[in-house]
């Protein structure tokens, strides 16, 4: 048996690190040629890594949402044969592993030293003194107080009906094993009230949730907060009679062709900006605040906001002043499909 070391492609021209946003595989796994292993995203694209080889995973060398440079070592694996990686290298080129990373059991270094604490169970209860459950009432015992980012014991269908009638889980009383909240302990608490008492009072929530931004989510962040210190914006409210452009949209409709897209109320708008921009044309520019210039655009480009399951996204029709009213609604449904 030997070791296989997969370093980070060459993903793109000029491109000299990517973020890792996506793993495939975890330590253990026993994966085959081709299997994706992870994905990485750069400026331009995400771009999936695939095993070379077929193995087992021994060692992953870095975590969703750090920044990996091309030629760094990103996958250990253990395959038939002598790998890539003698035996005298296998120790000497290993990247330092992370809190994460496993150690194989062949591999009896001191590396291996840190990870030592990790194999206590990290949900291990506290110890709690005998004499408090001895003497503490069932009840009590049951609506014992919440740790900080602790979540009540519930299945998914009482947790659904707690939302519908508007209750609190963690103001339940719990009556089931292992203070779990059923049924009848939401009829309970509906039938005789939310009135806090000795054994069930309101408790203080310090819990902080922490979300990596990364990937996609985080270039769209980026890119906001730079469009919004650079970029001039306006808001305008006013109410408008669209009527006879609804008239106008149903006959288009009415007489276009089988290969023209139906037109929304998008396309008008579009057309709509062209024309303020080009008497506006300031509008269309970007704030050089390195240079101290401003850059005035001629182009039009028009961002169309889109909800997806990554995340809120803006594809760009370009050069919308070039478009016609029927190109413009072909490049929004286009970008709307992709």
């Amino acid at each position: 048996m030997g070791e296989y070391l997969i370093k980070l492609p060459d993903v793109g021209e000029g491109v000299a690190e990517a973020e890792l946003v996506e793993w495939h595989v975890k330590i253990g796994d026993v994966v085959q040629e081709d299997k994706i292993l992870a994905a990485v995203m750069t400026d331009k694209a995400t771009v999936e890594i695939p095993s070379p080889v077929n193995g087992e995973i021994l060692w992953l060398g870095a975590e969703v949402g750090d920044t990996v440079a091309i030629g760094s070592a990103l996958v250990r694996l253990q395959v038939d044969g002598d790998g890539n990686v003698g035996a005298q290298e296998q120790h000497s080129q290993a990247p330092s592993p992370k809190p994460l990373v496993t150690k194989p059991a062949d591999h009896k270094t001191s590396e291996v030293i840190p990870e030592k604490p990790a194999s206590t169970p990290a949900i291990k209860p506290e110890p709690v003194a005998p004499q408090t459950k001895s003497v503490q009432p069932s009840s009590l015992r049951q609506h014992r107080a919440l740790q900080p980012g602790e979540k009540p014991l519930a299945s998914p269908s009482v947790r659904q009906r707690a939302r519908d009638m508007g209750i609190d889980l963690r103001q339940v009383p719990a009556s089931g094993p292992a203070d779990r909240i059923t049924h009848d302990d939401l009829e309970t608490f509906a039938t005789v009230g939310s009135t806090p008492s000795h054994s069930q009072r309101l408790h203080e929530n310090h819990a902080i949730q922490d979300i990596k931004v990364i990937g996609l989510r985080r270039k769209i962040a980026e890119r906001m907060a730079r469009a919004k210190s650079r970029i001039p914006h306006i808001s305008y409210i006013e109410e408008i009679d669209v009527t006879a452009l609804e008239e106008l949209r149903g006959k288009l409709n009415g007489q276009k062709r089988p290969d023209q897209t139906k037109l929304t109320i998008l396309p008008f708008l579009m057309q709509a900006m062209v024309r303020a921009i080009a008497e506006q044309p300031q509008m269309n520019a970007v704030y050089d605040d390195d240079n101290g210039i401003i850059h005035q655009h001629g182009g039009i480009h028009i961002g169309i906001a889109a909800q997806t399951p990554a995340g809120l996204m803006v594809p760009v029709v370009k050069h919308t002043e070039a478009r016609s009213l029927w190109n413009c609604a072909a490049e929004v449904n286009r970008l709307a499909d992709a």
